[in-house]
């Protein structure tokens, strides 16, 4: 039997508020009710899931997953387009990565436009609300 895969879902600042916040561009579902989809959706994989608005909180996260866990899909939310310690956290360890946005940030405001994890990230999937998490969940298996 095949090793079950591990993967940690990081969010970053403001997706707590998912479900309430803008929903015309995040969505009216919770990520907690999202991410119970996605437990029963990938049933072989386990599925590790922690959100902060903090910096600091996201990077120790990152650190801590190197030789835990297989694949990191990462939702940086505006520390995208602000955190270089984020990125270097990320090209410090040895676990791929995959940049998740619900919305197209190449549709929205200039400064969006700008990343600091794609440098280092496995790939990159914007646009396609929750479900980015789930198409980037795949290219882990």
């Amino acid at each position: 039997m095949a090793q079950e895969l591990k993967i940690l879902i990081l969010n970053g600042p403001n997706l707590n508020l998912l479900g309430k916040r803008e929903p015309g561009i995040y969505g009216s579902q919770s990520f907690g009710d999202y991410f119970s989809t996605l437990q029963f959706q990938f049933k072989e994989t386990e599925l590790s899931y922690f959100q902060s608005n903090s910096e600091g909180d996201l990077i120790t996260k990152i650190q801590e997953a190197d030789g835990v866990f297989d694949g990191i899909v990462l939702n940086a939310a505006a520390y995208t387009h602000t955190s270089v310690g984020i990125g270097d956290a990320i090209a410090a360890v040895n676990v791929p990565v995959v940049e998740v946005h619900i919305s197209n940030t190449f549709a929205r405001e200039a400064f969006r436009h700008q990343s600091y994890v794609s440098k280092h990230a496995k790939g990159i999937i914007v646009g396609f609300g929750l479900q980015s998490y789930e198409l980037a969940i795949k290219s882990f298996l």
